[in-house]
């Protein structure tokens, strides 16, 4: 016999034994459906995974495999429902990868736990967090991203900034610049230059409202982390604070846009080069409520943005100067120009 012959019987020896294989297991699916103590009809309860008779309650099977959907909610919300856990996220210093015994003091069922069981399941949340950090650097980590949540949480920041302002301190902190600084000002230096780099950025005024490090340590780690990590962070534009600003005063649609074209028109003009951005947008602001006859005092524009009146009143007139420079007058009216004069 060659050798091509050889190889062939072999194949078909193969596909005979398949074939017997599976009429075996075909006949053995048929005779499950029959009870074989009483001959009655047999169903699958999915609920036990159990096969048994609807007569007798012989189980015939058991521990059957669930191919049903596979998902739930790793939520309060049980809308949102995955066939996976959650997401890695650089937030946490696991990423989330660990296990995380929940607050609440019930059971599987919804019942209240006894209060032996309370002290018990409060002592298991207290090793389970010291488990949860091995050394002295994931306890840093874990201070400083929750520090980061905490402050973005104040200033109104999205998970994207969040996320960003993590990644920037996980490299300070593998690049070995902690120290001689402490994490909080590490921490406030991230989430600023995170705010920038996402163009929603936040005055150091706000940044340091939240955060436990006054303002010259968080100017000063600030550019420390930028410059050690070569950080591209552009310069903040005014305009990006207008849409907070003019939310927070009740501004018109018409009065954000006059504040976008002064802004637009000052910026041409060279107006804004060397001048605080936020100190730029109040006063843009206050100059469009003047010339959309809206009621907006200096005061409230301050108290806002968190700059001087002085600074208000100083800013808009330059603003206004440089739209009547340009268009020969201030917006489209000239009765603002007069009303801003008054």
């Amino acid at each position: 016999m060659s050798e091509s012959e050889t190889t062939i019987s072999r194949y078909t020896q193969r596909a005979k034994e398949s074939k017997e294989r599976s009429d075996e297991r075909t006949e053995q699916q048929e005779s499950v459906r029959v009870c074989p103590e009483c001959g009655g009809s047999v169903v699958a309860d999915e609920e036990h995974g159990e096969t048994v008779c609807t007569d007798c309650g012989l189980v015939l099977e058991e521990d059957a495999i669930d191919r049903g959907p596979e998902w739930r909610s790793f939520n309060s919300d049980s809308e949102s429902k995955s066939r996976v856990g959650a997401p890695t996220t650089k937030m946490m210093h696991d990423k989330g990868l660990s296990t995380n015994i929940g607050w609440q003091n019930k059971d599987a069922y919804g019942k209240t736990l006894s209060t032996e069981r309370r002290q018990q399941m409060q002592r298991l949340r207290t090793w389970h967090e010291r488990f949860r950090t091995r050394d002295s650097k994931e306890r840093n980590l874990k201070q400083a991203l929750g520090e980061i949540d905490r402050m973005a949480s104040a200033l109104g920041l999205p998970e994207n900034v969040r996320e960003t302002a993590s990644v920037i301190y996980r490299r300070a902190l593998s690049e070995d610049l902690l120290p001689g600084r402490s994490i909080e000002g590490v921490a406030s230096a991230s989430l600023y230059a995170a705010a920038r780099q996402a163009n929603t950025p936040r005055s150091l005024d706000e940044l340091t409202a939240v955060s436990r490090v006054d303002r010259m340590e968080l100017t000063r780690t600030y550019r420390y982390v930028v410059r050690e990590l070569k950080l591209e962070v552009a310069p903040a534009d005014p305009a990006q604070y207008l849409a907070r600003f003019a939310s927070e005063l009740d501004l018109s649609d018409e009065g954000e846009w006059r504040a976008r074209g002064l802004l637009e028109t000052a910026q041409q003009a060279g107006v804004t080069s060397g001048k605080s951005p936020v100190g730029l947008a109040a006063a843009a602001v206050y100059a469009a409520a003047l010339l959309t006859n809206e009621a907006l005092t200096q005061s409230e524009v301050s108290e806002v943005a968190g700059v001087s009146e002085v600074t208000i009143r100083n800013r808009y007139k330059e603003l206004l100067d440089a739209a009547e420079n340009a268009d020969g007058a201030p917006g489209t009216g000239g009765p603002g120009r007069d009303r801003a004069n008054a």
